[in-house]
């Protein structure tokens, strides 16, 4: 019995020590991580400081308050060099990231791209223009984290496409910026490199999960920067810091070759393996898009990137270059709009964005029609969360092994750690209460899965059923474009994880894979604020009421509208946002 007993001690004793060395590598590579950032940016500070003693006459400010369009000009003409327009923007980066934690790393290669668009005779659309890019973007020689550590081995043997295709256009991508943990949260926050910070008001955040591009853009430190968006991830940080954003037709600008997007990262799909998404044609596929601060900015950045060079390098990207003629079109447009879902009642002042810009679209000429998306419910439950989680959670709980969890996912992890049996019970409970308020929650929408094969397949043919239903309602409707809401203003930090289904303005346009863009049209006022004091939301219950907390004291900060199009007419739905850009700007 005293063998038995010392042989248990024993195993116990050797578990424990193998967990605190696992957390102590953990952390060791953590801080290393840390570490490597800090010292790329002191020699990124120390080359700034050099540039700054070489050209001492530098008008910063006049550059940095340049629009993208009037920028290129200057660049293409000579007023302006590419040396200069780099350094104030690193210089500015520097001083933006300090404040809100938005950089994962400088690109020090910038300065070889520098010197190579120097040598060229030939100036690409984006010549000598500062690109920032988000941190899963594959730049050769750095890494890809998602903020997870187990991410922080590997670094990309080569350039992403996308970033091949920048670098031919001129451009020289400068900075790769902080993440949420996974990405799959819009609080942009992780274990390794922090809480970025909403630079117009640090007690926000900048939204998810391309968070620390619309913090380094709204802060002035970027001119141009490219996200990615699965569920919003492009669009909610620009609304929560009034930029404009567009999530494009997902194969559009195809997602990297070779390697796995993010959905099918989770799912254990290793680089140089096909994606799932082509696989399987994944109901929600993952989209590249650019975020700046206007939208010809935006059309700018779709120009050069669908070019020649990507249609070689990705021949999987379809061949259709951009349409300055319907970009620039003046015709009257038919223009559906809603300022709710149906699903998660937003705050009383992106109801008053929607109804403004209605009105400003009417007075302008063009025609506005009712339009009610349909069972928005239904896509939340069944055809979203149950895409993603369709085994329980269990291959996204995989991503997490070896890894601290952010406060900030926490609650998702721990629906998903929940037993099987204990997920059934509470779906046989909840379903036929129709308790969908408790669904808003923490994602339990996620106990709903996909039990076999078959079933899955046919999870897939519901989706495309519902796409083509919510098409043919748009055609009898005979609209050209969507006019609708957008999640926000921007919320206090440690709120999204408490209202992760808050988001389905924006990802019901995942699933449907159409086109969309959101502008910035007006600003929170004092009104406002004493309006959300009155909000009840669906019934005035707790999460109702966490929803009135995380967007309350936010006064200044920017409302934003949706604009949408049918599939592929990225450049009708940025000729629209173009439009009700122009609108609001007018008032």
């Amino acid at each position: 019995t005293s063998a038995a007993l010392a042989l248990l001690g024993g195993s116990v004793a050797a578990l424990v020590l193998w967990k605190w060395l696992g957390k102590k590598m953990i952390h060791r590579k953590m801080e290393e991580a840390r570490r490597t950032r800090d010292e790329g940016m002191k020699k990124m500070a120390k080359a700034v400081q050099q540039f700054r003693e070489q050209v001492p006459s530098v008008q910063t400010d006049a550059i940095l308050s340049l629009p993208l369009l009037e920028l290129t000009a200057r660049l293409q003409e000579g007023s302006l060099s590419p040396r200069t327009v780099l350094y104030t923007y690193l210089e500015k980066a520097l001083e933006v990231t300090q404040q809100t934690n938005c950089l994962r790393h400088f690109i020090p290669e910038c300065e070889e791209q520098l010197q190579e668009i120097e040598r060229h005779k030939e100036k690409g659309l984006l010549y000598g223009i500062p690109v920032s890019i988000k941190d899963h973007i594959g730049h050769k020689g750095h890494l890809a984290t998602c903020g997870l550590v187990q991410c922080l081995d590997t670094l990309m043997e080569e350039d992403s496409v996308l970033v091949k295709v920048l670098k031919r256009q001129g451009a020289i991508p400068f900075a790769m910026t902080n993440v949420p943990q996974s990405l799959f949260s819009y609080e942009c926050s992780n274990p390794i490199f922090g809480q970025t910070l909403n630079p117009l008001n640090p007690q926000k955040g900048p939204g998810g999960s391309s968070g620390g591009e619309a913090a380094l853009i709204a802060g002035g430190g970027s001119v141009l920067g490219i996200g990615s968006d699965v569920g919003g991830s492009i669009r909610l940080p620009s609304s929560f810091c009034g930029l404009c954003g567009l999530k494009p037709t997902a194969e559009r600008l195809r997602w990297v070759l070779g390697l796995p997007c993010q959905p099918c990262s989770w799912a254990g799909w290793a680089e140089g393996e096909q994606c799932w998404c082509l696989l399987l044609s994944h109901p929600v596929p993952c989209a590249l898009g650019p975020m700046a601060r206007d939208v010809d900015s935006l059309a700018l950045c779709m120009k050069a990137l669908l070019c020649q060079e990507m249609f070689q390098l990705d021949p999987t990207v379809p061949p259709i270059p951009f349409n300055e003629e319907v970009y620039s079109s003046s015709t009257p447009l038919r223009v559906g709009y809603y300022d709710t879902d149906g699903y998660f009642p937003l705050p009383p002042c992106m109801r008053r964005a929607v109804r403004e810009t209605r009105h400003a679209l009417q007075a302008a000429g063009h025609q506005l029609v009712p339009f009610s998306p349909p069972r928005v419910p239904y896509v939340m439950t069944e055809l979203f969360l149950k895409t993603f989680f369709a085994d329980g959670g269990r291959t996204w709980l995989d991503v997490f092994t070896g890894n601290i969890v952010d406060p900030g996912l926490k609650p998702q992890v721990n629906s998903c750690k929940m037993p099987r049996l204990v997920k059934k019970l509470l779906a046989l409970l909840l379903k036929p209460l129709q308790f969908l308020l408790l669904l808003k929650l923490k994602g339990v929408a996620m106990i709903s899965t996909c039990r076999s094969v078959k079933e899955m397949w046919n999870h897939h043919h519901h989706s495309q059923v519902y796409r083509s239903q919510f098409i043919s309602q748009w055609k009898e409707l005979q609209l050209d474009v969507v006019l609708c809401p957008v999640l926000g203003p921007a919320f206090t930090t440690g709120y999204p994880r408490k209202l992760l289904t808050a988001i389905s303005s924006t990802m019901l346009y995942n699933v449907l894979n159409f086109p969309a863009g959101v502008v910035p049209v007006s600003t929170v006022t004092e009104a406002d604020e004493e309006e959300l004091k009155l909000y009840k939301g669906c019934c005035d219950d707790p999460w109702d009421r966490t929803l009135k907390q995380a967007v309350s004291g936010a006064v200044g900060l920017p409302l934003a509208v949706q604009c949408v199009t049918l599939p592929w007419q990225e450049e009708l739905c940025l000729r629209f946002m173009k439009e009700v850009e122009t609108l609001s700007r007018d008032k």
